[in-house]
């Protein structure tokens, strides 16, 4: 007795190239790729470029480039539709000579026409099959110099129906569905057509798509019936929507992905918040890209849209900042670091640093703004000055910087000096703590001084407090 092992898992991204990709478009990447790991599939990325007039190089960089940054990395691929134009006249040259397809001479004025007459009788607008050949039907003369589209020889009668991972059974009447255009009158064919044949080609199982594609799904999986193919497995994710309760567009002012990774987030934050607009996992709201490929499953994707809330990503920004050890973290302030025209190495002390502020900051932009003060000068406000740099405190200032200079440079020492000189003065801590961090960090709101202190050079501390 012989059993087969079902085919592996093969998931698939095909983004079209026609406009900056944002966080709505990219989660029809992460739930294909999330999906291919956790069953140990593969995930193919295919780039829709058919659309020659809007597509760009330019695009293309910006979706290979978010993928890159995401670390969505794609074990077939990048396949590019355009070079593969032999391929999907084959199949067309093949469908027409089978019957599966034919040519129709309809000029566009004609279809007008026949869509005025449609309407006027309050009918659904619809091809009428004037070309379809049929037994016993004579078709008009082939008119002079028309190049023809050709068409699909869609089922009549009945019904296309599958069971969406997402949205539970779904059925269209195929006298809903007229004969689909499948190639132009140039001979390009058309982008319905090219997925099927690309899915059928690339041995995709799994389709996981917005729900914008539901109305295609039918007419598609007649095609690959029609090629002899048996349909994937389909689950069409709700919508983004914005914070406004828009779709997520660019035109609603969705910003490109990349822009979150110059804004400073953690590609695996922006990973965990962009997997949770639409799957979960119990209540988990934090979690590591390894437990989402362990989680991960298609039975607990979201049936209603979900809402873009740039509150709670900066939310689950600020817990993986947390969780992130501070040597990974240092490279990525170093680089935001030079961003501020600030030159910072990579050693221990900035992880060390990134350790102590981490807890205040939801991106690595946020912890080089806490950080410049270490590596430039700082410029206390007037109000700060005013408010904590006072003449009574301006004598134990003075008193602090001659301990600063005679102690061992570390927070114990410098935490004992600070008692010292309150004693000495009789002033309580606030007091002396605020103008010490106006001065020396241009702030008087820091984590506690003395770690804060320990980790500048000790010269750099008394030249900013002799300069008081």
């Amino acid at each position: 007795m012989s059993s087969t092992s079902p085919a592996p898992v093969r998931t698939r991204f095909a983004p079209s190239p026609t406009g900056f990709i944002h966080l709505g478009n990219i989660r029809s990447a992460l739930y294909p790729w999330a999906y291919a790991r956790a069953t140990g599939g593969v995930f193919v990325l295919r780039i829709e470029d058919t659309d020659v007039e809007r597509s760009s190089q330019e695009a293309v960089d910006v979706i290979l480039e978010s993928m890159r940054w995401l670390g969505l990395d794609a074990d077939e691929g990048p396949f590019f539709q355009m070079q593969r134009m032999d391929r999907y006249k084959q199949v067309l040259a093949g469908m027409l000579e089978q019957g599966l397809a034919y040519r129709c001479y309809m000029s566009q004025s004609e279809l007008d026409a026949l869509r005025e007459r449609q309407m006027a009788a309050k009918q659904k607008p619809r091809y009428d099959g004037t070309w379809r050949p049929e037994p016993g039907k004579t078709l008009p003369p082939v008119p002079a110099g028309v190049p023809p589209v050709i068409r699909f020889r869609s089922p009549i009668g009945g019904s296309v129906a599958w069971d969406d991972k997402v949205k539970g059974r779904i059925e269209f009447s195929n006298d809903e569905l007229d004969d689909l255009v499948i190639a132009r009158p140039d001979g390009t064919p058309t982008y319905n057509f090219c997925v099927v044949v690309d899915d059928a080609d690339m041995k995709i199982t799994h389709v996981i798509r917005g729900d914008d594609h539901v109305n295609n799904t039918p007419r598609q999986i007649h095609i690959l019936r029609a090629l002899g193919h048996e349909p994937p497995v389909y689950a069409h994710l709700p919508t983004v929507l914005n914070e406004q309760g828009e779709k997520m567009s660019k035109r609603h002012g969705a910003k490109p992905v990349t822009q979150y990774r110059d804004e400073g987030y953690l590609a695996d934050a922006v990973v965990n918040y962009l997997a949770r607009l639409g799957w979960s996992h119990g209540d988990d709201e934090i979690f590591s890209r390894e437990q989402l490929v362990e989680w991960f499953n298609l039975d607990h994707l979201g049936k209603s849209a979900a809402q873009f809330d740039e509150a709670k990503l900066r939310w689950v920004g600020a817990q993986h900042l947390k969780r992130t050890d501070d040597a990974v973290l240092a490279p990525l302030v170093a680089l935001q670091l030079h961003r501020l025209d600030l030159a910072a190495p990579t050693d221990e002390r900035l992880a060390k640093l990134c350790g102590l502020f981490k807890d205040r900051c939801a991106t690595t932009v946020e912890l080089a703004q806490w950080l410049a003060m270490y590596f430039g000068d700082v410029t206390p406000s007037a109000e700060d000055l005013a408010a904590h740099v006072t003449d009574a405190v301006q004598p134990a200032l003075s008193s602090l910087a001659v301990r600063f200079a005679e102690i061992a440079w570390d927070a114990a020492s410098i935490q004992q000096a600070f008692k010292a000189t309150l004693a000495e003065h009789g002033l309580k801590m606030p007091q002396l703590a605020h103008a010490v961090r106006v001065l020396v960090c241009g702030r008087a709101q820091t984590p506690s001084v003395d770690a804060v202190l320990a980790l500048f050079a000790r010269d750099a501390v008394l030249a900013r407090l002799r300069a008081a």
